[in-house]
Parts: C-alpha cells; sequence; structure tokens
C-alpha cells in the first residue's frame, strides 16, 4: 500500500467533510438573519394594526391610548430595548381585549370586526415568527457547539446568535 496516497486522500476527506460543514453554518447564519428579518416584520405589522385600533375610536379613551402608546413605544424603540417594548405592546393588548363577549361587541360596529381579525391575526403572526427564530437560533448554537466547529473556526467571526424572549401573549379576547 502507498502510505503518501492514502494520507492524500484522509486529508481530502477531512477537508470535503468541513467544507460541508461550514457551509452548513453559513447556511444556518443566512436562515437566521431570514427569521430575523421576518419576526421584525410581523412585529412591525403588529404595532401597525395596533395603532390603527388605537386611533380608529371602536375603543375607550383610556385603553385607546394605551394601546397607542405602547405601540408607538414599540415602534420607535431600539435594538436594546425592543424586546421590552414589544412585550409591553402584548400586555396592552391583553389588558385591552380581554374576553371575547367585549371584543364581539366591538366587532358589531362597522369595520371593527376585519380590523380585530387582523390585530388577531398579527398577533399569532408574531408568535409564530419568534417560535421559528428561536428554533433557528437553538439549532445555530447546537452546530456551532461542536467541537469540529469551534476547534477549526468554521463560523469565522459571526457573533453567537441569541433568541428573542418577548412575551408573545395573544389577547384571549381577539378572533383566532
Amino acid at each position: 500500500m502507498n502510505w503518501p496516497y492514502v494520507a492524500v486522500i484522509v486529508v481530502a476527506v477531512i477537508g470535503v467533510y468541513l467544507s460541508w460543514t461550514a457551509g452548513r453554518v453559513d447556511r444556518l447564519h443566512t436562515r437566521l438573519d431570514a427569521a430575523r428579518a421576518a419576526l421584525d416584520a410581523q412585529l412591525f405589522r403588529r404595532s401597525a394594526v395596533a395603532l390603527e385600533v388605537a386611533t380608529s375610536g371602536m375603543l375607550d379613551p383610556a385603553t385607546s391610548l394605551l394601546v397607542a402608546d405602547a405601540a408607538h413605544r414599540a415602534r420607535a424603540s431600539g435594538e436594546e430595548d425592543r424586546e421590552a417594548r414589544e412585550s409591553d405592546l402584548s400586555k396592552a393588548l391583553v389588558a385591552a381585549f380581554p374576553e371575547s363577549e367585549g371584543t364581539r361587541e366591538l366587532a358589531g360596529q362597522p369595520g371593527a370586526g376585519e380590523l380585530l381579525a387582523e390585530l388577531g391575526a398579527a398577533c399569532r403572526r408574531v408568535d409564530m415568527a419568534r417560535r421559528f427564530h428561536n428554533d433557528t437560533v437553538a439549532t445555530t448554537r447546537a452546530l456551532r457547539s461542536r467541537w469540529r466547529v469551534r476547534w477549526f473556526r468554521l463560523a469565522g467571526r459571526a457573533a453567537m446568535p441569541e433568541t428573542v424572549e418577548l412575551d408573545t401573549t395573544a389577547p384571549a379576547g381577539l378572533p383566532v
């Protein structure tokens, strides 16, 4: 047996495997960026619909002010306090729409039913986008924690991804 050829083949196989793993890490980071963008879009959409509901005149003035203020703060927040502001919006929506009976009365107003359904759908989409993002983060972190990825620095200089921890409790009173 010719040992130099065997050594070259082994090094080539290891190189191909490491290259494939680095590509996988890169694809996961790309998927993570897309999941974060989708989450940001859904959060923006939810705050826009919440502002529309708050300014529609269907809520009493105090509740309208509470929802509008929370939605505005969520839209204007920076990266460092975004999760807290979005959680505050979730809490304000839960307080504004605590039960289905009150929401049914509101839905009887002209155009209110569609707007409330849209807000309920936006709240559900935020929750799904957050879950998808956090699942992608968990998958990426699991791959990056393997010794091969760490030792050979296959993730490059990319920062370790973090989960998004915000309250996405959907209001019980909104249509599902």
